[in-house]
């Protein structure tokens, strides 16, 4: 098999959610540029309309839809928006997303449904409108879900997000099988510490918060948004044609860095660490 590397999506149509900012909005743009057209989704309307501003001064097409994931009739008529408009859908980004830290005993049952909502119920909503219109326009397609590694390590204070995660994971890899006949692969991307202004803020809000968490990368930096739409784009493209129901891990070695016994191999950051 040969590929082309110019433009390899042309004539494609990726739907992205949570599009408007960070890595959704990263993805959304390296997809267009690529040559998708990009239906970027999310429930921020000036958001979306800066993602679709920025992917046409880059040459590419993509088109704004607000949406609540957590919404499913919501969700399918978008879908079905989409398809109408443009003709077609051959793939989804999941990667709207809900997280913040706290300890499991203060978690509000609010707190919970929220996140589960958005990330387990929202990814199910969209996996299964796309999944359903593929099957039936017999058309073959790919979806990546956006987790992070501790989706199968577990975290304090992220009980509702890791359960989340995890549930996607395994909605993951149970599609991959059911759907493989349909020609739609399912992945996952694990993403490590990001240099994002809403993760920034959900996650690590002070300097000291964000000095430890630099601290248990190997690599020693946050990740750039770019290098992780990189990551998704080959996912989403032909030359992972044969990947289905994996996880491609980008963290900069911090899931594999937990050292229990001997002296410290992962310093702490220097003050002007990225």
């Amino acid at each position: 098999m040969s590929y082309v590397f110019t433009e390899p999506l042309a004539g494609r149509v990726y739907l992205v959610t949570g599009g408007g900012s960070g890595i959704g909005a990263s993805i959304a743009s390296q997809l267009a540029q690529l040559g998708a057209r990009v239906a970027v989704a999310g429930r921020r309307q000036d958001r979306l309309d800066q993602t679709v501003a920025h992917i046409a001064e880059l040459g590419g097409q993509a088109d704004a839809y607000p949406l609540d994931v957590r919404d499913p009739d919501q969700v399918t008529g978008t879908v079905a928006g989409i398809a109408e408009q443009s003709g077609r859908i051959d793939g989804l980004v999941n990667n709207a997303a809900g997280n913040f830290v706290c300890p499991a005993e203060d978690l509000s049952a609010n707190g919970w449904r929220s996140v589960i909502d958005i990330v387990l119920n929202g990814t199910w909503n969209c996996t299964s409108a796309v999944g359903r219109h593929m099957i039936n326009a017999r058309r073959p397609g790919v979806i990546l879900n956006v987790i992070a590694t501790y989706a199968w390590t577990g975290h304090p204070g992220t009980v509702h997000s890791a359960t989340a995660k995890a549930g996607v994971l395994t909605m993951t890899r149970t599609l991959a099988v059911e759907w493989a006949r349909h020609g739609i692969r399912l992945n996952c991307i694990a993403p490590g510490p990001t240099s994002t202004a809403g993760a920034g803020a959900a996650l690590w809000g002070t300097d000291e918060e964000r000095e430890r968490v630099l601290a248990s990368v190997p690599m020693r930096r946050f990740a750039d948004p770019d290098e992780i739409a990189g990551l998704a784009a080959f996912l989403m493209s032909d030359q992972a044609s044969y990947v289905t129901g994996e996880v491609l891990t980008a963290d900069g070695g911090q899931a594999l860095g937990k050292q229990i016994y001997g002296p410290a191999v992962v310093p702490a950051p220097a003050e002007n660490a990225p």
